[in-house]
């Protein structure tokens, strides 16, 4: 399975960023091998408005089928929905710990927004 998880850094040992939209990397890594890719999310991160969007669709063309985050707004999150991505927006710590939580069943999925649009 292939999941994304938004991040301070480019490595698993990276603090998970609690912004989705606003992070500045996305992690999206097979849960199988912990293999990575490295998404720049930096121009997502800087726009004025419509940041969630295009970060969901982001993920959305990597084929992950789940979000771990802290923060999801309102048009991201039916965004994101809309993809068939589920959003599990509890996660912290380290990405590596935060999979670790994920694959644990420790994650919940959401089922609505937990933040105003524009965080």
């Amino acid at each position: 399975m292939k999941i994304a998880v938004t991040s301070k850094g480019k490595d698993l040992d990276s603090p998970v960023d609690p912004r989705f939209g606003r992070a500045a990397y996305i992690l999206v890594i097979d849960t199988d091998t912990l293999e990575y890719e490295v998404v720049d999310n930096s121009e997502n991160a800087k726009a004025f408005k419509g940041a969630g969007i295009q970060a969901a669709a982001g993920i959305s063309d990597k084929k992950a089928q789940a979000l771990l985050t802290g923060f999801c707004g309102p048009n991201a999150f039916k965004t994101l929905n809309a993809a068939g991505i589920r959003i599990a927006d509890n996660a912290e710590g380290t990405v590596k710990e935060a999979v670790q939580a994920f694959l644990d069943g420790k994650l919940t999925y959401a089922d609505s927004p937990n933040t105003d649009g524009h965080w």
